[in-house]
């Protein structure tokens, strides 16, 4: 374990230790809670781990070497083709819940749904909401139904999976005015944008939205406002850049009242929420 969290530090990883122990509870099967209780590593066990080690020392996601990501109170399958959830993306999950309170039976729409990671954790939160995750992408599309059916497997409620471009108006144009809460992590970083090495291995049309990073969000805007029901909720992440663009739009969109910017755990600005009027 010394040796891989070493080999991690010499290469430049943020978090050596912690992704050594992923790694490591990964090849040895056990929950990284539990490694101090694992017997160790055995000759056909130790080769995993160091290629585990070195690949992830050549900025490969974490998450892609285990083929999960947690998020929440879920594990998703995550791998090429999709964005890999970030903790940020919990605390706008976690605002859209509490938005929630009151609500009997939601009906909740994530929109850009990638993996699927916010409506899942929707679902399994609020059992009794009716979620819809969109996307248009193919190949997240394949991690996202793979994922609604093992949370399907696993108990949790079914969600309803759109195939759709969320600029397109007649996407879920049956739901029109009738949404309690419609959240969105859309790709927003500006092109030209020095990323970490880790954010190589995402899509790049699920990261980058042109120059300023802003070429999707007014089709968010507009989407989330003829979705949602009068008082319904509406949160939308965004680059710590744009937090004075995001609610300026959300301004111009006189459906939308209470625009307010919310801030990340580093005092980013990260997303910005809003109620239909």
């Amino acid at each position: 374990m010394a040796r891989g969290t070493s080999r991690l530090e010499e290469a430049g990883v943020s978090t050596p230790r912690v992704d050594a122990e992923i790694l490591a509870a990964h090849v040895l099967g056990v929950p990284r809670s539990q490694l101090l209780l694992s017997d160790g590593f055995t000759d056909e066990t130790l080769l995993p781990f160091v290629q585990a080690i070195e690949k992830r020392a050549t900025g490969v996601p974490v998450q892609h070497i285990t083929g999960t990501a947690p998020f929440r109170h879920i594990e998703l399958a995550v791998g090429p083709g999709v964005f890999v959830p970030r903790p940020e993306t919990e605390l706008m999950t976690d605002w859209g819940l509490a938005a929630l309170a009151g609500h009997s039976r939601p009906v909740v729409v994530d929109l850009c749904s990638g993996s699927g990671a916010i409506a899942l954790a929707v679902a399994n939160e609020r059992p009794d909401a009716k979620v819809y995750a969109v996307e248009r992408s193919p190949e997240a599309l394949t991690w996202l139904r793979r994922n609604a059916a093992a949370r399907a497997d696993a108990g949790d409620p079914h969600i309803t999976v759109v195939e759709g471009d969320i600029t397109d108006p007649s996407v879920l144009a049956e739901l029109d005015g009738a949404v309690d809460l419609v959240l969105c992590n859309p790709p927003y970083v500006p092109s030209g944008t020095k990323v970490a090495v880790e954010v190589d291995h995402d899509p790049p049309q699920a990261v980058f939205a042109g120059e300023e990073g802003l070429d999707l969000i007014p089709a968010v805007i507009a989407t989330a406002g003829r979705l949602l029901a009068g008082g319904g909720s509406f949160a939308v992440e965004h680059d710590e850049t744009h937090g004075a663009e995001v609610p300026a739009l959300l301004r111009e969109d006189t459906r939308f009242a209470v625009i307010r910017l919310r801030y990340d755990l580093a005092q980013r600005a990260r997303y910005t929420t809003a109620h239909k009027g």
